[in-house]
């Protein structure tokens, strides 16, 4: 099955966009039952500037693209997605929760690992990698076509997968790998020595050793141009223009556990990255931007998710803070991204990651991260540009 996607339109400087065609689409789940079932509460708090609608507070992905150039331990075509699928199966029985489903209780919604699955795409790109990516550097909204993404759905949020996988080719060689998350899991995905380093392990052993080539149980689909899936299938959010994210490292410097501070405390230590961000790009964030922060709970076995609407009306005591918890800036590299290899002699030679949008509102994202001396994770995404 087949579809080509419409690129026929061109920038402003004349040059053409590239064609990227969706091959085939897959629902990839755990290979075993996770019994017993992991939940995260998903708490929509309620304030006085609650005025923002569920879609703009629950919405937004976080999104990373992968380039590779191709290598000789490296098998093509269907062995290639076969590979890709089995080995993300195998993966996800360790971590069933990127496979899980929102589900709405009595009680409010809940992240459940029903074991439903990642979306996977394969796709083919009409260009070669070299040539992206060099277009790549002067206009890189092009990107948002290596990466899939469907905005959880407000009536039926249980269909809705939380994460995706979009496996491109590029002609003459190399490939890329997009991965979307909701923002309900970033900070899982973010765990680059966890889940996808069990992924990448996984595929490097299903390589070929001494000669022997180890098949792998699914076979890509053979396609025919004239077939085409239908538009439904394979129809994604329209996401705004990106803008740059900021992240922020927390680190205590007292004995408190910065797992159990309060949420008051919490949006203290996010207003304080709003306003580092806010002067160093001289911008707002606006009278309105959703505020989602990752906590664990011994009420749940995955912990609560709390997500409010903020204003930054500069109302907020910080001044306290400045003796407890020191702030500084990071990149995404420092999560090693850089280090994620499906073959171990075939590193990135590129990875983009941004924090993708169907609304103009910004987002403040806080998450504890205890590892390498820190304590938490800030992310500051100002709203779309108009």
């Amino acid at each position: 099955m087949d579809v080509v996607l419409d690129k026929g339109a061109t920038h402003d400087d004349g040059h053409s966009l590239p064609k990227v065609r969706i091959l085939a689409v897959k629902t990839v789940a755990p290979v075993k039952e996770t019994q017993p079932r992991l939940a995260q509460k998903v708490l929509l708090a309620s304030n006085d500037h609650d005025t923002m609608q569920p879609r703009s507070i629950v919405g937004g992905c976080y999104q990373v693209v992968f380039y590779y150039n191709n290598d000789n331990g490296e098998e093509s075509d269907w062995s290639f997605y076969g590979c890709i699928v089995e080995s993300l199966c195998m993966a996800l029985v360790d971590y069933p929760i990127l496979a899980a489903r929102l589900l709405e209780r009595d009680t409010g919604l809940e992240i459940v690992s029903i074991d439903s699955g990642f979306r996977l795409l394969s796709a083919q790109c009409q260009w070669s990698l070299s040539q992206f990516l060099d277009l790549n550097e002067r206009h890189n909204d092009n990107e948002t076509e290596l990466v899939y993404w469907k905005e959880i759905d407000e009536t039926l949020p249980q269909f809705s997968p939380l994460c995706s996988v979009q496996v491109t080719k590029f002609e003459c060689g190399g490939y890329s790998i997009g991965i979307s998350c909701s923002l309900f899991l970033l900070t899982e995905v973010l765990a680059v020595d966890n889940f996808l380093k069990k992924w990448t392990e996984i595929y490097q052993e299903m390589l070929p050793q001494n000669g022997e080539i180890k098949k792998s149980i699914f076979i890509h689909p053979l396609v025919k141009d004239h077939e085409v899936l239908p538009s439904h299938v394979i129809s994604r959010t329209f996401s705004r223009k990106r803008a740059e994210s900021m992240i922020f490292k927390i680190t205590s410097t007292t004995d408190v556990m910065i797992m159990s501070i309060n949420q008051e405390t919490w949006r203290e230590l996010a207003m304080l990255c709003v306003k580092n961000l806010e002067q160093k790009h001289n911008i707002q964030m606006g009278s309105k931007f959703s505020f989602l922060v990752k906590k664990h709970s011994s009420s749940s076995s995955s912990g609560v998710i709390t997500i409010e609407s903020c204003s930054n009306n500069g109302g907020n005591n910080v001044k306290r803070l400045g003796l407890k918890y020191q702030i500084s800036l990071a990149t995404w590299n420092e999560f090693g991204l850089y280090n994620v290899a499906f073959c171990e002699a075939n590193k990135p030679v590129h990875v983009s990651c941004w924090v993708a949008s169907s609304v103009p509102e910004g987002h403040v994202m806080a998450m504890p991260h205890p590892r390498d001396n820190l304590s938490a994770v800030i992310i500051v995404t100002p709203p779309t540009p108009n």
